[in-house]
C-alpha cells in the first residue's frame, strides 16, 4: 500500500525546470532511495514533499491527505519528518535538549501552562526528556545527552538530528544526504540505523550520493536527471540500468558484465 504517492510534480524558478513531471509511489514500510547528478533535482523534490517549497503543478499525497499547499508545520504533523543535508543544530543547547525540540511538536501544554509552569506541563516536560533520552540510547550516543549539541563530532551530530527527526514519531522519514561528510565507518553506522528505523515501523525516503549505502538499504531506487525521472527499480537493476551508467559515468560507459 502506497503510503506517500508523488504524480507529476513539477517545480520551476522563472525559466529553470528544476524538477519535471515526476511521479512515484512509496510502499509503507519500505526504504527507497533517489539518486541523481548534482542539480538533478533531488532536495527541490525534498522540499516539495516537507512544504518548504510550493510545486507548480502536480499533485502529492501521503496516507490520502493531498500536502498541496501545505506549510512545514502542517505536514510535519501529519507524520512526515525530515533532516538536512546541511547539519541544523541549536547553538547552546545540549544533544538532548536539541531532541526534545522536536519531541515539543507534539506537546499539548499551551502557552500560559509553560510560562506558569503547571502540573500538568511538568509531567509532560517529564516523558518528552523521558523518550528523547530513549532515542539517543538506541542511536547510541546517550553519554553525550549533555554535551552541547555544537561540540559534538560530526557524525554524533547526525545521530542527534536523526534522533530530533524521530522524536516526531513520524510515519515518513526524508533523509537529505545523511551520510555526507561522513567516513567509511560512520557511513556503515547510519546504514545501520536506517535499517534500524524501518524495523520500527518507519517508511524511509532518502536522498544520497553514497552508491554502497543506496545499494546495501534500499528496497527501490528514483534516478533523476536534470529534473526528470529517467529510472526507478530495485537495486540490482538500476545497477545494470544503460541509461543510468552513461549518466554517471559518460557516453561511453559499458554495462559491465
Amino acid at each position: 500500500m502506497a503510503l506517500l504517492r508523488v504524480e507529476k510534480i513539477s517545480k520551476k524558478f522563472g525559466g529553470l525546470q528544476a524538477v519535471s513531471d515526476v511521479s512515484f509511489a512509496l510502499r509503507e514500510g519500505s526504504i527507497k532511495a533517489v539518486i541523481g547528478p548534482n542539480g538533478a533535482g533531488k532536495t527541490t523534490l525534498f522540499n516539495l514533499i516537507s512544504g518548504v517549497l510550493p510545486a507548480t503543478s502536480g499533485e502529492i499525497t501521503f496516507k490520502g491527505h493531498a500536502l498541496n499547499g501545505l506549510r512545514p508545520y502542517q505536514v510535519a504533523r501529519l507524520g512526515i519528518a525530515r533532516t538536512f543535508q546541511n547539519i541544523k543544530m541549536f547553538a547552546g543547547m545540549t544533544a538532548l535538549e536539541n531532541v526534545m525540540v522536536g519531541r515539543h511538536v507534539q506537546s499539548r501544554s499551551g502557552f500560559l501552562a509553560s510560562m506558569f509552569r503547571l502540573p500538568g506541563f511538568l509531567s509532560e516536560e517529564r516523558e518528552i526528556r523521558r523518550k528523547s533520552m530513549e532515542l539517543l540510547e538506541l542511536l547510541g550516543i546517550a553519554e553525550y545527552a549533555d554535551t552541547e549539541a555544537m561540540n559534538l563530532a560530526f557524525g554524533q551530530q547526525r545521530a542527534v538530528e536523526l534522533a530530533r527527526a524521530l522524536a516526531l514519531e513520524p510515519a515518513l522519514l526524508l533523509l537529505d544526504e545523511p551520510a555526507a561528510g561522513l567516513n567509511i565507518y560512520e557511513t556503515a553506522e547510519i546504514g545501520r540505523l536506517i535499517t534500524k528505523i524501518r524495523e520500527m515501523g518507519i517508511t524511509v525516503l532518502l536522498v544520497e550520493h553514497d552508491m554502497s549505502l543506496v545499494m546495501d538499504i534500499s528496497d527501490e531506487i528514483v534516478v533523476l536527471s536534470f529534473g526528470q525521472k529517467i529510472a526507478e527499480d530495485i537495486p540490482q537493476k538500476i545497477q545494470r540500468d544503460p541509461e543510468v551508467i552513461r549518466i554517471y559515468l559518460g557516453e561511453e560507459a559499458a554495462v559491465p558484465a
